[in-house]
């Protein structure tokens, strides 16, 4: 909410031009709406509700301008792809309730779990996360993430740094009593998450477009995040979380200034010698990038470092 606060202020004045001003607004609330439902639900079915509430704002927000057949398109993409993850999700929160009889997550927490019950639990966790591939953009299902960047510049700071694309692992770490039980899927989580990472960096690498650039490094944190609570460490998946909104949303929003004064120009080969125009916008996007690649003080050194030494103590391979 406090990012979001940001993105909302931010909002005013970079749509104030925009003919779905009003229209703008009103995703931009029900999306804060849906996240804070997610976080805040203390049952999977009332979660379920606010992950296919922000995941239908994202569809609104990225498809914005409709009248575009292209961003229309890429917010068709990101709906159909999330489809995926959440039939997924929706198997598994069947098996859950069919198996353990209740949905509250409390209740599950101090369940006992039966011998013969270990295996379906193991199928339970591995469908969540494929629920999560689709919401937090991990192999296979990454490919919607850097066709979002077709909304607005806030909307896309606010996906990305909000409880959004990063639901996945926001829902591992607070079903963590379940995954903890089943190794094989810490594995999958684990194995899924450092691919996603290497990979989607690699792409990154050959992007012109600046706010794909920043699309794939978010695929790429993203990655980390599992790598994270793959090997169990739960509190650093959700540091990392938490750093990255931050770092995130900041980079975004002074990449949207930097579009906003080159008059809708995202050709990073088109850019250079900036500092002179907009200083202050050069001055935040270079804390921006210092916390980004982990240089102390900065607030992504700690996350992660400490994501990075304890997979190296505890991989489970």
């Amino acid at each position: 909410t406090g990012v979001g606060f940001f993105i909302h202020l931010y909002s005013v004045n970079y749509m104030e031009e925009d003919s779905g001003f009003a229209r703008y607004f009103s995703y931009l609330n029900l999306f804060t709406f849906s996240m804070l439902l997610l976080v805040l639900a203390n049952n999977l079915l009332l979660l379920f509700i606010g992950w296919e509430g922000v995941g239908l704002c994202s569809y609104l927000l990225i498809g914005f301008w409709y009248e575009d057949e292209e961003k229309a398109q890429a917010g068709k993409k990101a709906f159909i792809v999330n489809r995926i993850g959440d039939l997924a999700f929706l198997m598994a929160l069947f098996l859950a309730y069919s198996t353990f009889g209740t949905l509250n997550i409390d209740s599950l927490k101090l369940l006992s779990i039966a011998p013969d019950q270990f295996n379906t639990l193991t199928l339970i966790t591995i469908l969540l996360f494929i629920g999560a591939c689709g919401k937090s953009a991990q192999i296979p299902l990454y490919v919607w993430l850097p066709d979002a960047m077709a909304g607005p510049t806030p909307v896309s700071a606010l996906i990305h740094a909000a409880t959004m694309v990063t639901a996945g692992v926001y829902m591992i770490a607070r079903l963590h009593f379940w995954y903890v039980l089943t190794p094989l899927s810490l594995t999958i989580v684990a194995i899924v998450g450092i691919t996603t990472a290497l990979f989607s960096a690699t792409i990154g690498f050959f992007q012109n477009d600046i706010k794909k650039v920043l699309a794939y490094s978010t695929i790429s944190l993203l990655g980390y995040m599992f790598l994270a609570v793959g090997c169990g460490a739960f509190t650093s998946g959700i540091f990392h979380l938490i750093t990255h909104s931050f770092f995130k949303a900041l980079l975004f929003l002074a990449a949207g200034s930097v579009i906003h004064s080159l008059h809708g120009e995202q050709d990073i080969r088109k850019m250079g010698g900036l500092y002179s125009k907009i200083p202050l916008t050069h001055i935040v996007f270079l804390f921006g990038t210092l916390a980004i690649i982990g240089i102390p003080p900065f607030s992504g050194f700690f996350s992660k470092d400490e994501i990075l030494w304890l997979a190296f103590n505890r991989h489970p391979l």
